[in-house]
């Protein structure tokens, strides 16, 4: 979206309204797992970007204030459905992976490749493997939670983050590809 030389600096004017609606409307920020801060405000700034480009008179705070909002709970719904639908995925069998290596079938563990994974990991993504083996022994994310003592919405986040590491390391995508 391109904003005239006024409506740019009518949103740098009213930057400060992003962190006002994040203050008053996202409670339990601590416990926000899709998004950081940084994230929510970024997200702010585009409504207010489309507060600016939109305005057409009036008390443009107020305008504004519900445009930053409508555009923070649209990326929490998107991201809330998307993470349901992540839960949903089918489940693998990750105890053992037969691999053609020189011409000769080895059985590997993927679950050693995951722990071995693990150790690059940060906390997250840790748990985030952690609660995809779980899931696939049958568990599901609201099960996962209570054992970790934390939403199932937290648990699908941590999945979220734990398939897109292991879709960027090599050794797992090659002994399992569709894992993620």
């Amino acid at each position: 979206m391109k904003l005239t030389e006024q409506q740019q600096k009518l949103v740098e004017e009213n930057m400060g309204l992003v962190g006002k609606v994040i203050k008053d409307k996202v409670h339990g920020l601590n416990n926000m797992f899709f998004y950081t801060y940084e994230d929510l405000f970024q997200i702010g700034c585009i409504g207010l970007s489309k507060a600016a480009a939109t305005d057409k008179g009036g008390v443009f705070s107020t305008y504004a204030y519900r445009l930053i909002w409508n555009e923070i709970c649209d990326a929490l719904i998107y991201a809330s459905k998307r993470s349901a639908a992540e839960t949903t995925a089918d489940g693998k069998d990750l105890s053992i992976v037969f691999v053609n290596y020189n011409g000769t079938d080895l059985k590997v563990s993927l679950e050693q490749a995951l722990k071995n994974a693990k150790e690059d990991a940060n906390n997250t993504v840790s748990r985030g493997i952690d609660a995809l083996v779980l899931m696939n022994d049958g568990l599901t994310a609201k099960e996962i939670g209570e054992r970790f003592d934390v939403a199932a919405n937290i648990v699908t986040a941590w999945i979220s983050k734990a398939r897109k590491f292991l879709k960027a390391r090599p050794d797992i995508m090659q002994l399992y590809g569709d894992i993620t």
